[in-house]
């Protein structure tokens, strides 16, 4: 630590503002990202949890948690006890799924089925909702028996254990209430569905019908069946849900050099798709590249679906590109475009920015619904001034025309990456969630870390070669603070913090905390790797991180302010049981519950279904730890945070 006197009190005001951070850049803030309401009261008055590296999840003092759901939970009514070992692909497919990422709160109003005329009385309800939860990705050697570690899971997976994590794989509904001794599931809801790997959707927008996704199942190239690698995603305010395909390519398996295609090759490779991927393809040939060439165009896109409706089918929206999406997020305002931000996590990948054809008109739910499949793509270019440019991807503008291998809109949404990348978007750190903090309308963007950036490659928005610790970006869009212009093709942008410890000697892991000095960040306030982020009702920001254990403790969850002397000075909240990861975070209208979905707890070497590193949530020597999600509440029933 440093020698200067610690601030256990966090509310010391610093005497300047004038440090310089690693990216060169000073860290005063720009005038547009503080709220003209700015407040000087601190929100987050809970008491800060220390780094540790244990078996079990950790909450501040006055707080407690529901075990709300757990991988295996049935969904329907059930007498059947949940036993992996007697699992099959029909049951999962009536049980909550495997490793629960994005989560989002779909209220209900009380006592009254919905209707699309009753959205807005429903979204103040706090009491009662769907909750709606991704399911990434699945790990056999931690679901079943007889693998003795990750590789040869991946490997040697039998077709009944397949079928099972398809099935455990896609997305949940479940009805949700609060009574007075917590929350619950409602098991006779007929709101409650599961989204698998093999559920019909229909494919929309400029893509669709493209010969690029016609398969031998799908000669229309408009109907595909599941999503996969589903991460974050997003809500919309005429009641849908969309949830993003991030890790698809590792679904299919093949040499792309023997695709007779080039370009589809170069495709397949992009996105990583090898010989040595899970042996899906063994089961499923729809899975092999050599029998379905077509069939991974079919992936990487975002999925839009009515939770209210069990019967809604859903569609994959090809205007909001296709790469490895963490999400989508909207800015919504009556009268105006709806603007959607989202990230490719992965590693030199780009941020992008949808805007719609169309505007948003809070009474015409028709109308709305059909905003996300018009409109321009764009990808983000970070000057090393401080200032940015959206660029379109649009057919025929600059390079992306014939000459490159772009025929028409649908190739140049199919191949986005390709597309950014010729028209010099700024390679990025990871972006994972991209949100935008309705408290100052400024967009801020996670980047959890890049170890392949070398020293030549650093620039303003990327300051660190061999990025271990990850860092967040605040976009700050022309305007004034309610009255932000999202659409402007011209931003201006600055590092909000760099993750890392403030005292550490290698730079590639000091962290920079805005303008607080290393003295007024706690020895447990500061973390690495910034994943998903929530904001709350007074603006404040809540990070989700991945990768913590490699700095000696769990990842968890941070909250901080976003303007006023505390801004980007964060504050230890919630702590993961080792080898877990916290995804998902989520709100009720009124602030007093906050979900979190914990992601594959007892993931590390050697750790397997019968001798897992623990066996979190439920401690039972006769059940595998179970990834789960969790509602968490002040004791005392007032706001989570304050």
């Amino acid at each position: 630590m440093s020698d200067q006197p610690s601030n256990p009190t966090r509310r010391k005001l610093l005497k300047t503002l004038s440090t310089v951070t690693a990216a060169g850049t000073a860290s005063s803030v720009l005038p547009g990202c503080i709220a003209e309401h700015s407040a000087e009261r601190e929100s987050l008055t809970f008491s800060e949890i220390p780094h540790s590296l244990d078996f079990q999840h950790h909450l501040p003092e006055h707080y407690s948690a529901d075990i709300l759901l757990r991988w295996g939970d049935p969904i329907q009514e059930t007498d059947t006890p949940f036993h992996p070992e007697k699992l099959d692909a029909a049951e999962q497919g009536q049980r909550f799924g495997y490793n629960n990422d994005f989560i989002a709160f779909m209220p209900l109003a009380d006592n009254v089925e919905p209707s699309r005329g009753d959205l807005q009385l429903q979204s103040g309800n706090s009491n009662r909702g769907l909750l709606c939860v991704n399911h990434e990705y699945t790990q056999p050697h931690l679901m079943f028996p007889g693998y003795n570690d990750e590789y040869s899971a991946t490997r040697g997976v039998s077709s009944e254990h397949v079928a099972i994590e398809q099935a455990a794989c896609g997305h949940s509904v479940v009805e949700i209430e609060r009574s007075s001794n917590g929350w619950r599931t409602v098991l006779d809801s007929p709101y409650n569905r599961r989204i698998t790997m093999t559920t019909a959707m229909d494919i929309s927008g400029p893509a669709a019908g493209n010969r690029r996704l016609k398969t031998a199942a799908d000669p229309s190239g408009t109907q595909v069946l599941g999503t996969i690698g589903n991460c974050a995603g997003g809500k919309t305010p005429w009641g849908t849900v969309l949830i993003a395909e991030e890790g698809f390519g590792g679904a299919f398996q093949g040499n792309p050099q023997e695709v007779e295609d080039p370009r589809e090759a170069q495709n397949h490779h992009r996105f990583g798709i090898s010989p040595r991927n899970r042996n899906l393809g063994d089961n499923d040939r729809r899975f092999d590249i050599q029998a379905e060439p077509n069939e991974p165009n079919r992936f990487g896109w975002m999925v839009e679906y009515d939770p209210y409706d069990p019967q809604s089918k859903p569609r994959k929206l090809t205007t909001l590109g296709r790469f490895e999406h963490e999400g989508f997020t909207l800015v919504c305002k009556p009268g105006q475009a709806v603007v959607a931000y989202g990230g490719d996590d992965d590693e030199h990948q780009f941020v992008y920015r949808f805007v719609s054809r169309g505007i948003y008109q809070p009474e015409d739910y028709q109308a709305n619904r059909e905003l996300l499949t018009e409109g321009t793509l764009y990808a983000a270019r970070f000057d090393e001034n401080g200032h940015g440019q959206w660029l379109a991807l649009i057919y025929g503008q600059g390079s992306l025309n014939s000459e490159n291998g772009f025929h028409n809109q649908a190739d140049v949404l199919i191949d986005a990456r390709r597309a950014a990348a010729l028209l010099g978007a700024t390679p990025m750190d990871r972006p994972e969630d991209v949100e935008t903090n309705p408290h100052n309308d400024c967009t801020y963007v996670m980047l959890t870390k890049n170890k392949k950036r070398q020293k030549d490659e650093i620039d303003a928005a990327n300051p660190r070669a061999k990025n271990v610790a990850g860092h967040v970006l605040e976009i700050v869009p022309p305007g004034k603070n309610g009255n932000r212009d999202h659409t402007s093709d011209r931003f201006q942008w600055q590092q909000f913090l760099l993750g890392g410890n403030p005292n550490a000697e290698r730079p590639e892991e000091r962290g920079a905390y805005g303008q607080q000095a290393s003295y007024n960040i706690s020895a447990n306030g500061w973390f690495a790797n910034p994943d998903n982020v929530a904001f709350d009702g007074h603006g404040n920001m809540w990070i989700a991180t991945d990768g913590c254990e490699r700095f000696g403790f769990h990842d968890g969850l941070w909250a901080m302010a976003t303007e006023g002397p505390l801004r980007a000075a964060p504050k230890h909240f919630f702590g993961c049981p080792r080898g877990a990861e916290v995804c998902g975070p989520e709100f009720t209208p009124d602030g007093t519950t906050l979900f979190i979905a914990v992601q594959h707890p007892a993931e590390a070497r050697n750790s397997t279904y019968e001798n897992p590193i623990h066996r979190w949530p439920d401690n039972d020597p006769k059940l595998p730890p179970r990834p789960s999600v969790l509602a968490i509440y002040r004791d005392d029933g007032k706001e989570v945070g304050s």
